[in-house]
């Protein structure tokens, strides 16, 4: 069996379902008993990743596992040393684009350092994904892109080039299912350096109406997000990774092309599949 930490998250999920639709067994692991919306095929684990012993029982069996840092929550070397007493053989960890390259505040780039030295020293074979920020970031911009037709962020022109969630998660199907990709850090970005300017005129072309940018302090920001019931640590890293990438582009990198064969979709792409949300 595969375990999937993160199963209900942007990157996770796709995972659950691409492995699923290869025929794979696949431990959608949640918190929540009651949780719906799962692939069908897909085996339901109740637990919690940040109480590695929660995990414990379902461990067993478990060939191959995605770590994402964030549902384990500080927790990642206790479910890494349990995973290996408990006979699983791969690891591949959600990392960021930040360990390798930099930008941002660089406490968030030492957490996923952290996970990394720790996914070294368990004895696990390892694969670590360094993923761009999301295209999926975007979505943070629905409600008031519904409501006034504008996308409101700090730095217009800051530029890096953001990757579907797709893309990250077919490479990670790759591997956690075939042990060639072992002792491998991937950098995924997506295929195409664009401003914040850039990304809300695709959405705009997408849901067929202009939506402009407008740029506001890092202060109003935060308070927006945060409104919005998202985490207390996502302004700091939004605005710290963009203010970076103003003074220099985030990289781009030809990886998701090197590893599955065809070029990384576009944030166009990813646009036009999740207009509906921008849509009043």
């Amino acid at each position: 069996m595969i375990m999937v930490t993160g199963a209900t998250g942007t990157v996770g999920r796709e995972v659950v379902r691409l492995l699923v639709a290869r025929g794979a067994e696949a431990g959608a692991v949640t918190r929540d008993p009651a949780a719906r919306g799962f692939t069908d095929g897909a085996r339901l684990i109740v637990g919690d990743p940040s109480r590695p012993q929660s995990l414990a029982p379902a461990l067993d069996g478990v060939e191959a596992l995605l770590l994402s840092p964030r549902a384990v929550d500080g927790a990642s070397a206790q479910v890494l040393d349990l995973a290996a007493e408990r006979g699983v053989r791969r690891v591949v960890v959600l990392s960021a684009v930040t360990v390798e390259y930099g930008g941002g505040y660089r406490r968030f780039a030492e957490e996923f350092e952290r996970v990394e030295t720790a996914a070294r020293a368990c004895g696990l074979q390892w694969t670590f994904l360094r993923c761009a920020d999301f295209a999926a970031n975007a979505l943070a911009w629905a409600p008031q892109i519904r409501a006034t037709g504008l996308a409101r962020g700090v730095y217009g022109d800051a530029a890096s080039s953001p990757v579907h969630q797709r893309d990250i998660a077919e490479i990670a199907v790759r591997a956690l299912l075939d042990p060639d990709h072992a002792g491998c850090a991937y950098a995924i970005t997506g295929p195409q350096s664009l401003t914040q300017h850039d990304r809300a005129r695709l959405i705009g072309e997408a849901v067929g109406r202009k939506v402009a940018f407008e740029e506001v302090s890092p202060a109003v920001l935060r308070r927006a997000l945060l409104a919005q019931g998202l985490p207390e640590d996502v302004p700091d890293r939004l605005i710290g990774y963009a203010a970076a990438c103003l003074a220099a582009p985030g990289p781009t990198t030809d990886t998701v092309a090197r590893l599955l064969g065809r070029p990384a979709r576009t944030f166009a792409t990813w646009a036009a599949e999740h207009a509906a949300a921008f849509r009043s």
